[in-house]
């Protein structure tokens, strides 16, 4: 056997299999690797998938299905068969295009999610990358680090420790210790350490994969899908009551009791917002691929929603409003060292393969002098301990060419000198220098040493980090503020680093540092955060309180962020957003991902869910003023005239000829609004009330001019009125999509040719008397020259309606 293979036996409850796995220490060659996945699978956790056929016979079952199916029912046992055969297949293509339509959904998330895949770092070929951890095989040697979602069971060989959280695997709350030796599940979270190990199980066959059913969670939903389930069953019940009065006038007059169950049944179909659902995801559906393409990817479609009205904006300086990109300013030495003693201990302080950024810039900086360079390469660090929140600081434990070993550290200025034990003199120095950084929007670190592996610390010099804001940064929070979002700046760096860079991106500079709130802590009963513009020395807990503490006073809150620790924030905030290079938990936790850095991706996202806010309202308004012109007209008539004005078959096919072109609406061109967006129930009622009425109105006309001026004869009279109720339904979705004239907003070729195509059928089913009884041309020209007169009409009216409200609106509430 070869000497480079570890000899590693598996247990069946933690390993994929029971025979015994050889792993090697320089890593899986590529060709191994591909044995592996072969044996093994891919390390994913597989959805159980449903039969595209039970998928399908689901769009049959559900309260809307059923009552179609007992109208088809009922048509069947009252004999009225042509009706029965229409209305079943009308119902059959329902299914199918809302089959089509969920496929479709499901392969736009299924792609999405794909994207939003955890990344490992893992040891192949003789070199360390960073590959997808869905191609992890048993064997495998990989680096887990803070903040990583443990991709796979691993059993850990080398490295000092770990905290794990553990919780969503064992429900214990306490993070848990793992060293050398001990297994670490797939989907824990790493909290502090840093360790290598090797791959003994993947995918199902992970303690995760196993218990995948007990941690599901379900999402709940949002603001915005609440109010627009509010919507449907305020139709529903609406319709049933005026469904239930038709049916009881019916009873008294002794009509045909299973005729007029069908048709309240069809009428009750026609009048739910059948269509909302796929309305709804297609939208969303479609918002989500327009900001993947701008490298923000969403990974909770109701999130898109819920930005529409987000109103304040936390964001992370670093890397969101900065780039991110670390370069040392300037260097102060302290007593006898000199620069390059600063650069040489400090490169030993960091490490190049954990791509930490600070790390990364002093080891370029160093690697620019050659002398440096040159004293480098005569040291071996023996031990590395990474940075973590709780200390603050790297330390390498390094032996020099002559076989002395000693310490070399760096980290924050205040954890290196108490660290040191400086005298005051030093730490005068020392916060000195740290307060002219500052001054100049730069950050600062120490490095320390000491003279042997025991000996005593000594503070070499700060080094000047400095994280310049991105050019866009600048315009983008202007935007921002134009289109009525507050910009909040979060940031753990010192408050006059804060207020420099506050000022160099039009931010206000009424920053507040966390220290100067009681205890640290910002208590909603106590604090306004009305006028701060951003927050310093910002520790992980204290981003979690301010999002808490804007909620409580009435705001909708949007939060960054790109740690472990950042992840209780990201999900208290209504809308949580991991940035560009985020950590796996951070994402895990978030709402949307970004994968470009900068703030100009949110915006764009703020504007898309605008966009969409409008588009379901404008569906909302639409949908609202149908049923009350529908049912309002059908039920009065049916009262004061003893007249059905549409036949059970007529209902059907208004529905299904209004909901066809409505799935174009996600396609429509809207206008966003300038400001936050929220529900205005009342104004929403309100106008659809007027326009409602004012349907019904014309409506009557027509019934009045077809039986009183051209004398039609009852069967014509019902294709004469459903033509008119067919046109001018669509003719209204002109009205509904604007505030403005109808001119105002051009609509989008889809809607627009959905719209024509779908009323040219209305028009020759009822022209030619398919399904229907023929009328002729000449009354389908006089119904479209009518209800075209009457939409204009009805457009104008709208304006002076939407006055009259806001009126009323203003008044109410300046009571």
């Amino acid at each position: 056997m070869n000497k480079d293979l570890v000899d590693e036996t598996k247990q069946t409850d933690i390993g994929n299999s029971a025979n015994k796995l050889f792993i090697k220490k320089n890593g899986l060659s590529t060709l191994e690797v591909t044995e592996r996945l072969k044996q093994y699978g891919y390390n994913e956790i597989t959805e159980k998938k449903k039969n595209p056929l039970i998928q399908f016979l689901e769009n049959f079952w559900g309260p809307i299905p059923w009552m179609i199916e007992v109208a088809i029912i009922i048509s069947a046992v009252i004999g009225h068969w042509y009706e029965f055969f229409i209305i079943s297949l009308l119902l059959i293509m329902n299914g199918i295009i809302k089959f089509f339509e969920e496929h479709q959904a499901d392969n736009a998330i299924e792609m999405l999610k794909n994207r939003l895949a955890p990344n490992a770092r893992v040891f192949r070929d003789g070199h360390w990358q960073v590959i997808p951890a869905r191609e992890l095989v048993p064997g495998d040697k990989v680096r887990v680090r803070l903040g990583d979602i443990i991709p796979a069971d691993i059993k850990l060989t080398d490295g000092e420790y770990l905290l794990v959280d553990e919780s969503a695997l064992t429900g214990e709350s306490l993070p848990v210790e793992h060293k050398v030796s001990d297994i670490t599940y797939s989907g824990a979270i790493i909290k502090m350490g840093e360790m290598n190990g090797n791959v003994i199980s993947t995918g199902m066959n992970t303690y995760f994969g196993k218990t995948t059913s007990l941690i599901e969670q379900a999402k709940p939903k949002s603001h915005f899908q609440k109010a627009i389930i509010k919507i449907g069953d305020f139709l529903i019940a609406f319709d049933l009551i005026l469904v239930a009065f038709i049916f009881l006038i019916a009873l008294f007059r002794k009509e045909s009791f299973l005729e007029t169950l069908q048709f309240a049944l069809v009428l009750t179909v026609a009048s739910i917002p059948v269509a909302l659902p796929a309305v709804l995801s297609v939208t969303m559906a479609i918002g989500a691929k327009k900001l993947a393409a701008k490298e923000a990817i969403v990974s909770k479609l109701v999130s898109i929603e819920e930005m529409a009205g987000v109103d304040t904006l936390c964001t992370y300086k670093t890397g969101t409003i900065t780039k991110n990109e670390l370069s040392l300013a300037d260097l102060k030495t302290v007593e006898k060292y000199t620069e390059d003693d600063i650069l040489l201990f400090g490169s030993l302080a960091s490490r190049e393969e954990d791509n930490d950024p600070i790390d990364l810039a002093i080891i370029t900086k160093a690697n620019e002098r050659n002398s440096i360079k040159e004293k480098y390469a005569s040291y071996k660090i023996d031990d590395f301990v990474p940075f973590d929140p709780i200390s603050k600081h790297t330390e390498a434990t390094v032996t020099d060419k002559d076989g002395k070993q000693f310490k070399v550290a760096k980290g924050a200025p205040q954890v290196i000198s108490d660290y040191c034990e400086c005298n005051d003199e030093t730490k005068e120095m020392i916060n000195k220098i740290v307060d002219d950084f500052a001054r100049k929007g730069y950050r600062s670190l120490a490095v320390a040493k000491t003279t042997d592996i025991s000996g005593e610390w000594y503070v070499l010099g700060l080094v000047a980090l400095f994280d310049p804001p991105r050019e866009d940064s600048a315009d983008t929070i202007t935007q921002a503020q134009a289109m009525g979002l507050r910009v909040i700046m979060i940031t753990g760096d010192h408050l006059a680093i804060a207020k420099e860079i506050a000022q160099k991106v039009n931010l206000g500079t009424n920053i507040e540092s966390v220290k100067s709130f009681k205890g640290g802590k910002i208590d909603p009963k106590i604090y306004s955060l009305e006028n701060i513009d951003g927050f310093a020395q910002v520790l992980p807990e204290n981003k979690f309180q301010i999002v808490s503490t804007l909620q409580n006073q009435g705001h909708i809150v949007g939060m960054t962020g790109d740690g472990v620790n950042d992840a209780p924030a990201l999900n208290r905030a209504d809308v949580g957003i991991a940035v560009a290079n985020a950590t796996d938990a951070a994402k895990s936790a978030a709402d949307i991902v970004l994968t470009k850095p900068g703030l100009s991706v949110i915006i764009d996202a703020v504007k898309t869910s605008r966009e969409i806010f409008q588009r379901m309202t404008n569906y909302s308004l639409y949908r609202i003023t149908e049923t009350l012109r529908i049912i309002l007209f059908i039920t009065m008539s049916i009262v004061f005239f003893n007249f059905y004005p549409i036949t059970a078959i007529m209902v059907v096919l208004l529905a299904l000829l209004n909901d066809a072109p409505i799935m174009t609406i996600a396609f429509d061109n809207v206008k966003g609004s300038d400001k936050p967006e929220k529900w205005n129930m009342r104004e929403l009622l309100l106008i659809a009330l007027f326009l409602g009425i004012i349907g019904v109105f014309a409506s009557f006309s027509v019934l009045y001019i077809g039986k009183e001026i051209f004398h039609l004869s009852q069967d014509i009279l019902q294709s004469f009125i459903y033509l008119k109720l067919s046109v001018a339904g669509h003719l209204t979705l002109f009205v509904t999509r604007t505030k403005g004239h109808f001119w105002s907003i051009a609509p989008s070729k889809s809607l627009l040719v959905a719209v024509i195509g779908t009323q040219l059928i209305a028009t020759i089913i009822t022209t030619y008397g398919i399904f229907l009884p023929a009328m002729g041309w000449s009354l389908a020209i006089f119904v479209w020259i009518y209800a075209i007169v009457a939409f204009i009409i009805t457009d104008f009216l709208k304006l002076k309606i939407y006055d009259l409200v806001n009126c009323v609106e203003i008044k109410f509430l300046s009571k």
